[in-house]
């Protein structure tokens, strides 16, 4: 767990003010990655008793401007923000609950994917999500299942 002085320190780092909710929301996103962004403001309120929504996306903007933070956008999904950045990893989303997990590069070095066209680009990064079922909700289906069947064998 990271204690204040050092996301004060980490805020510095990348030339930013230290002010309360920055502190506030860096810390936030750094408990809770993949979060989204009225988690991050229930838990800025939580630990600043109160703040805007609109000062809680500024602040996410900032961080995110900085490099402190990287937002991702599943299809289908509210943004989400962590503090996981620079190393271009991906990510795996549960089409059931929506947990989000980190997924390491898919091969080599950043951008870890080449384009079959690049269409003239210079590309720097590759953004790959992938989609399934996580354990606890393919569990949860699996006992769905075998209930139903019990259910109906049972007419």
């Amino acid at each position: 767990m990271v204690n204040e002085q050092e996301l004060e320190g980490m805020l510095r780092a990348v030339s930013l003010r230290v002010t309360r909710p920055r502190v506030a929301v860096l810390g936030a996103v750094i408990l809770a990655p993949h979060a989204d962004a009225d988690s991050i403001i229930g838990a800025a309120r939580a630990e600043l008793g109160s703040v805007s929504k609109q000062a809680v996306y500024d602040v996410l903007q900032a961080l995110v401007d900085a490099g402190l933070v990287r937002r991702i956008e599943p299809s289908g999904s509210p943004a989400r923000f962590e503090t996981r950045v620079g190393d271009n990893h991906h990510h795996v989303v549960c089409r059931s609950c929506g947990d989000i997990a980190d997924v390491d590069c898919a091969l080599g070095a950043a951008p870890c994917l080449h384009a079959s066209n690049d269409h003239g680009f210079v590309i720097d990064e590759a953004e790959v999500i992938y989609w399934g079922t996580c354990p606890d909700c393919a569990a949860k289906r699996l006992v769905d299942q075998q209930n139903l069947t019990i259910t109906r064998s049972d007419t």
